[in-house]
Parts: structure tokens; sequence; C-alpha cells
């Protein structure tokens, strides 16, 4: 069974804005009723959050729904297992990677998570729970410590998916555009950059991209890379391919950006 990751860099689902990647996550995993689990770490186990989620994939797109509680509920660890190895889809909530990876890996959730994922889950997330299934991400975490003084960091993600990720890459945190300093980032320490804009994602299939996919027409996904000593943002192409991660830096599109 291909192994799947949608990837989304941003959007609300209070507004269905994310319906059209959203079904495409739900057709992935080969059920009209997948069972559908939710980690809302990264936003402290919001009960907010999941009863949003619940009414979304629970009420409208008609998903088995359950959630993951790891910060408030401290589950065992034959109760974390059994919930994300019997789900079809695991979701992942945005907000505070920082938080959520070191959790992560001291309960051993990643490890579940990859042995769900070689085993056909499919795995999505929005925002940090884009990230997440990075080698890292360009993350605003800081902003929850300080507001008023912070700065963009790269948050080291669990590998699943060769890049580091700028998720929101059209958009900003309190006022500090992310395009410009996911571009300086990546000029400092290079590597292959992957720049998802709000109501876009990508579809990874075994570990390679297969395509992207937008919820509104404008929204875009972009590879951000060094390449003879500038910085090249470079627009993917919404054709259909399953392409190795480092070959898009060839085939994608220079953009001024």
């Amino acid at each position: 069974m291909p192994k799947a990751i949608v990837a989304i860099g941003g959007g609300l689902i209070r507004t269905k804005g994310t319906a059209a990647i959203d079904r495409e996550i739900i057709r992935l995993s080969g059920k009209k009723n997948p069972q559908l689990l939710f980690i809302p770490t990264a936003m402290s186990d919001s009960e907010i959050y999941w009863k949003c989620v619940q009414k979304y994939f629970g009420g409208f797109l008609k998903c088995k729904t359950d959630v993951l509680f790891l910060i408030k509920d401290r589950s065992s660890k034959k109760q974390i297992s059994k919930k994300i190895l019997s789900a079809d889809i695991v979701y992942v909530g945005g907000g505070n990677t920082l938080l959520m990876m070191p959790l992560w890996r001291n309960l051993g959730v990643d490890k579940l998570l990859k042995s769900a994922y070689e085993n056909g889950t499919v795995l999505s997330g929005i925002s940090a729970g884009s990230i997440c299934w990075f080698e890292s991400g360009h993350s605003d975490s800081m902003a929850f410590y300080n507001p008023r003084k912070w700065e963009y960091i790269n948050v080291r993600g669990m590998g699943l998916i060769q890049g580091i990720h700028c998720p929101h890459y059209n958009s900003s945190t309190l006022g500090v555009p992310r395009r410009k300093h996911f571009r300086d980032m990546i000029r400092r320490i290079g590597g292959i950059g992957i720049g998802i804009e709000n109501n876009c994602a990508i579809e990874f299939i075994d570990g390679k991209f297969y395509k992207v996919i937008c919820s509104r027409s404008y929204a875009k996904a972009y590879t951000v890379f060094k390449s003879g000593g500038e910085v090249v943002a470079a627009q993917i192409p919404k054709r259909r391919r399953l392409a190795p991660i480092g070959s898009l830096l060839h085939r994608s599109t220079p953009q001024s950006n």
C-alpha cells in the first residue's frame, strides 16, 4: 500500500476553506467513512479546537473521529498506541511546533506515527501539523512564549519528508512576514525549502512529491533554495508526477518573490 502524507500550508476549517484538500485526504484512505484521529498537541490540547474538528470532519465530511490528548489527559502508552495504529487518517493540528515535537519524542508518539505510516495510515496536518513530517520547519513557536520579542526558528521534525518546510508562506505572524524570513533562513543554512501558502497542500507518496492540491485557485507551493549564491523561490507546477524532492529544484519555474 502506498504511504501518503498531505502537508497543508494553512487555512480555516471552520469556514470549510480547506475542503478540497481534506476530501483528497479522505480519498487517500480508501474508505468512505474513515477513522480519523485528531492530535491537537501543538494547541495545548485545546478542547475548542477538537470540537471544531469533530464538527467539520465528523459532521460535514462524515468521518469517524477520535482525539488524542497528550497534555491534559495523559493516556497510557497502550492507549496511545491503540489510537494511532487503528486510525485510517491522522490529522495533526496547528500551533506550537516547539511544544509538540519534544513531547512526542518523550512519549514515543513519533515512532508510533512512523509505524502507522509504514502500515498505510494517511498522515496529514496543517501548519505545525505540516512541519512535523519534514526534516525541520520554519516555525513561529517563540511567539507563544513572548509575543513582544521573538523570532522565527527552525524546529526539527520527524524526517519522513526531505526538506525544510515553511507553512503560511504568503502570510505572517504578529505582522512579521514569513516569506522574507524563510528566504533568509535558507540563505544562512542552505537545504531544500518547501514553502506552502494558505489553502494549499502538497501530497507526498512514499516520501516523494506527487502533486499540489489547492482549495483556492490562487494558492501556490514553492521550492526555496540557493543557486549561484542567490536564494531562488520557484513555483512547483500543479501537474501530477511522482518525483524525488530534490528533482523539484530543477523542474520548478523561478519566480520573483
